[in-house]
């Protein structure tokens, strides 16, 4: 990628009052997931401040003012940003155990463990999170982090901390639990809290960090962890909280058959049932995992515009069976890419779902199950939509958030593949040239820009090593 940073441009990078500095990315192909799938062979992107100016065929058009760097991305793709709509930082300590369980044994193995997280372990483990993503295209990061052991600081301020530092756009799940082993649930009791205390904590979250604004870098979700480790209070009071206080409402949904027969047992109804009997379908909310749902049940989400958190990853780890994306989106389900926690999928990287939500939904759907085109939709607007932000990123298209990737397709991995969104979504991992959020970059040349990579693999070592002594692991 070649460049050049005009010797004239303004010093503060604009004029008053003018449209803002400017980057020219050129001789680029250009994927811009917009609702027409427009793409172009080579083309431009024109970013403006915080924004995209243009977006189109061949050169940018001449005579830009205050052009602070020009890009040749000659042998590169530009998409947008992508979206990642459901991970748990914290898992990052505990990555590599419980190899071979399912969810619930997966679950009963960790807790222990997790109960005795710390806000160090916690900013150690979304650093070593973020920082995998990020420089792996992740222009927008979520997180539901709802294991709050008493007295080990504030946790959910760690990831804040964390997201700020690496500069990557961030929606935070504040979660809870309320349902510990006594009463029935898996997490140890002193791992949950109690209803009041979970719903206080989560209203304190809402009005300290969230912000509804274009552009926002941080807004806040209001997410009870699941059916078997939450009351039906709690999944009630929730609810009606966020809508009270205008943010959107996360949980994990009808991710095993084990999960299913827990919720006929205790309700008397499937998940999907027991979450509308709840106030818990609806277009302010999305749900992790979703893998067995009948014909009834996508209708229902398609019907309330309820959104999906597809973890192709982390389902095939455990087990846990391949969700009906294809079905989901013939019906108009909102559909995004997940993560998951890296318990569950230890290389923490979201442009690596790409492939595999293609490959795992064509293994039970049939080759034409689903296309290079949707996987990168998925990935990008399709996460956007989930988050409630498909107005600000998700597209490459004028006036929207400069979030953006540049991904080298020319190198040994891609160079012989003519399709470059097939190259992107089919081929080896694509090195990251550039990554903007918000038109600042967060990665430059496959390195993170703002944070140090290998200080940070250091201090989730050594963090994930205290969290092994602590547990007893060692």
């Amino acid at each position: 990628m070649a460049e050049q940073t005009p010797t004239g441009a303004a010093p503060d990078g604009g004029r008053p009052g003018g449209p803002g500095p400017r980057t020219v990315i050129e001789n680029c192909a250009v994927a811009t997931v917009d609702a027409a799938g427009t793409e172009y062979a080579t083309g431009h992107v024109v970013v403006a401040g915080r924004t995209i100016e243009a977006v189109g065929a061949g050169p940018a058009p001449a005579g830009l003012a205050d052009v602070v760097r020009r890009i040749d991305g000659t042998g590169h793709l530009a998409t947008p940003g992508l979206v990642n709509t459901h991970h748990h930082f914290y898992q990052w300590l505990t990555r590599g155990l419980a190899q071979d369980s399912n969810l619930f044994d997966w679950l009963v193995e960790l807790y222990p463990t997790w109960a005795r997280i710390d806000e160090t372990m916690v900013h150690a483990a979304a650093s070593g999170s973020l920082a995998m993503m990020v420089r792996g295209g992740v222009t927008t990061a979520m997180d539901h982090h709802y294991v709050f052991p008493r007295g080990t600081g504030d946790l959910l301020g760690a990831e804040i901390r964390a997201a700020a530092e690496v500069g990557v756009r961030f929606t935070a799940a504040r979660g809870s639990m309320d349902r510990g082993k006594s009463d029935g649930g898996l997490p140890p009791d002193f791992a949950v809290e109690g209803l009041e205390e979970a719903l206080l904590a989560t209203e304190a979250a809402i009005d300290t960090h969230h912000d509804a604004s274009f552009g926002s870098m941080l807004q806040i979700a209001a997410a009870p962890c699941s059916p078997f480790s939450v009351s039906t209070a709690l999944m009630r009071e929730a609810a009606e909280l966020a809508r009270r206080k205008g943010v959107r409402l996360h949980t994990h949904g009808s991710e095993t058959v084990e999960e299913e027969k827990f919720c006929h047992e205790l309700f008397g109804m499937g998940p999907t049932d027991y979450f509308e009997s709840t106030g818990w379908l609806g277009d302010d909310v999305w749900m992790a995992h979703c893998v067995h749902m009948n014909d009834a049940d996508v209708a229902a989400f398609a019907r309330t515009g309820t959104g999906v958190a597809h973890c192709p990853s982390s389902n095939a780890r455990l087990a846990a069976g391949i969700a009906r994306v294809p079905e989901m989106l013939a019906a108009g389900v909102p559909v995004g890419l997940g993560v998951d926690g890296t318990a569950s999928n230890e290389s923490g990287e979201l442009h690596t779902e790409l492939r595999n939500a293609l490959l795992i939904n064509r293994l039970r759907g049939g080759e034409k199950a689903l296309t290079a085109r949707q996987a990168l939709r998925l990935g990008t607007y399709g996460g956007a939509r989930v988050l409630g932000r498909e107005a600000e990123i998700g597209s490459l298209e004028p006036g929207k958030l400069a979030d953006l990737v540049l991904w080298k397709l020319d190198g040994i991995g891609h160079a012989s593949i003519a399709d470059p969104v097939a190259a992107l979504v089919l081929g080896a991992a694509a090195p990251v040239t550039l990554s903007l959020v918000g038109g600042t970059a967060v990665v430059e040349d496959g390195r993170l820009t703002r944070v140090d990579e290998e200080g940070i693999a250091r201090l989730t070592r050594d963090e994930a090593r205290r969290l092994a002594r602590i547990a007893g692991l060692t």
